[in-house]
């Protein structure tokens, strides 16, 4: 029973990470996806924001203009920092005019937010310390305590120093519990900085079940989603949620033409660890190229080590696969002179063939002139005729037969080598190009392998029909009816047919078989017993039958 229990438990899991793999794989798919429509979606982004840009220009009350700049920020924090750093400002100076010195603060407040955040500390310092309390509203001193906490918290999270990181970790927490008496703990903001306190405290079950929360109650076409998908993986501890969740939050983010890309970055790292050097390095790109329209260094110092790292080990890479192709096509020259030495050989072999056929042709002329003189023994020497004659269409079949796959085996050879010649050219002018990616991409490919196999086997149905043009109806005749095969093509064979083609022609080693048709000897060895199984009279003398059909009676 346990046995039973365990069993199914193990069932159940490897089911579960089968589908969250497949999920994990899906959301990078998608991910590709969006980074391909990135320059569509930036560009919708940048008409939203020149829209009310316009409209700023063309206000004239000032609670109108404080009101568009304002929103110019919102716009801007996380698209380009030195446009949200500026329309708050503007948006400051339109509060300071009328005299809404909570509107003042509350701009100070995420000016000082937003210079924490791309490592401007001591810019954020002196804009909090240009803050009067006492002149704040619940929105602006929410800000306020939110501000302070970031940029103590980012100051201890950096510093060297034990007892400073100590000393700025304690004013983080202070102005976090001042922050918590008066803010909704239903808000976005409170889940966030809660979740970074139980994480502090490694109470990460009760992190995750917040997270969870919070994602379930959150739009998953909102820009918000991503900021709730990053916490959910701030929370995890399994290395598959994580993954999964970083995915999440990245896809949102590359949807919504966030150009503060963290999520991107700890997923480009992720996947460097896992091997997937494609997308990480991809990934990596793109980061950085967001981070330059963003124009922050914090990014920039926190990109540039994965960077490195993830842009060597795809380096590697490369340099390895480019080897390898250098082998595959040392290995394929090689093989090219090994078939031309093959032609070479058989050229030869024809040739005593005919000669052999000619002198069989001179004896049998000699033989009919003696049975005319010899009529005492006109009946035996009749019979040996016909033995005779009978040999020399056996000859003269095989040498037609060599003769016809000889000059198309000839053919076949010339265009492989221009082929590979061609495939030569490719190559030396890709990498003379630097297309390292599309030369790697072409080594996995498995196509041109399948395309010249495909026409190998069509050159040799060709070639056979031309020779025993009713092969297929003479062989389905000594076959059962239920068991007759009828291909869809005139001009093609299935393959059960062709296996019975090649032993027609005197290749009967199923090894043989197997390795010209590409499949397993298994596989030709189950073939030829089902055949011969459905055969009319004795299975035993059915191939000695097939290698009779076409034969002259």
């Amino acid at each position: 029973m346990i046995r039973r229990l365990l069993t199914g438990l193990i069932l159940i899991m490897a089911t579960f990470v089968h589908a969250q793999d497949s999920n994990f794989k899906s959301i990078l798919q998608q991910i590709d996806e969006a980074i391909e429509a990135s320059p569509q979606t930036v560009a919708a982004y940048e008409q939203q924001i020149n829209e009310v840009r316009q409209q700023y220009h063309r206000a004239q009350l000032p609670d109108d203009k404080y009101a568009l700049s304002f929103k110019l920020y919102e716009l801007n924090k996380s698209f380009m920092n030195d446009s949200a750093l500026f329309y708050l400002s503007e948006a400051e100076r339109w509060a300071e005019q009328q005299g809404e010195y909570a509107k003042v603060g509350l701009c100070r407040a995420l000016m000082a937010f937003q210079c924490s955040t791309v490592g401007y500390y001591n810019d954020a310092l002196a804009f909090l310390k240009r803050i009067n309390k006492q002149q704040l509203d619940s929105e602006a001193l929410i800000n306020y305590y939110q501000s302070q906490m970031h940029v103590y918290g980012e100051l201890g999270y950096y510093s060297i120093n034990p007892s400073m990181k100590e000393q700025y970790f304690k004013l983080q927490s202070t102005y976090r519990d001042s922050l918590f008496a008066i803010i909704d703990h239903q808000s976005q903001d409170y889940l966030m900085y809660r979740i970074q306190e139980l994480q502090s405290r490694h109470q990460m079950a009760e992190a995750r079940k917040i997270s969870d929360h919070w994602v379930s109650n959150t739009n998953p076409e909102s820009r918000d989603y991503a900021i709730a998908c990053y916490y959910r993986w701030f929370s995890s501890e399994d290395e598959e949620e994580q993954r999964f969740w970083a995915a999440k939050s990245a896809l949102s983010d590359v949807r919504h033409a966030v150009m503060d890309q963290a999520s991107l970055l700890m997923l480009a790292n992720i996947l460097n660890n896992d091997g997937d050097l494609d997308h990480s390095y991809k990934y990596i790109r793109f980061t950085w190229d967001c981070n330059n329209r963003f124009n922050t260094r914090m990014r920039s110092w926190q990109i540039t080590p994965i960077l490195n790292v993830i842009e060597k080990n795809y380096q590697s890479a490369v340099e390895h696969n480019t080897k390898v192709l250098w082998l595959s096509i040392i290995v394929v020259s090689i093989l090219a002179l090994w078939l031309l030495g093959v032609l070479l050989f058989l050229h030869r072999r024809n040739r005593q063939l005919d000669t052999a056929r000619n002198e069989l042709k001179v004896s049998n002329e000699q033989l009919s002139t003696l049975n005319a003189q010899l009529s005492t023994q006109k009946e035996e020497l009749s019979t040996l005729n016909a033995q005779l004659s009978t040999l020399n269409s056996q000859l003269s079949e095989s040498n037609q037969v060599k003769e016809e796959y000889i000059g198309r085996f000839m053919s076949l050879c010339s265009q492989y080598i221009d082929k590979l010649d061609d495939y030569r050219k490719m190559v030396n002018k890709k990498m003379k190009n630097k297309e390292l990616d599309e030369l790697y991409r072409l080594s996995k490919s498995s196509e041109l392998k399948e395309q010249e196999v495909e026409e190998l086997l069509q050159n040799f149905d060709s070639v056979f029909l031309h020779l025993f043009p009713n092969f297929v109806n003479d062989f389905n005749a000594l076959l059962q009816p239920e068991m007759q095969i009828h291909p869809k093509s005139e001009n093609r064979l299935v393959t059960e047919i062709r296996i019975f083609a090649l032993i027609r022609l005197g290749i009967e080693d199923s090894s043989k078989i197997a390795e010209f048709l590409h499949y397993s000897v298994n596989t030709i060895y189950n073939y030829r017993a089902r055949i011969k199984n459905g055969a009319l009279d004795n299975r035993e003398s059915f191939e000695r039958r097939v290698k009779m059909l076409g034969m002259p009676s």
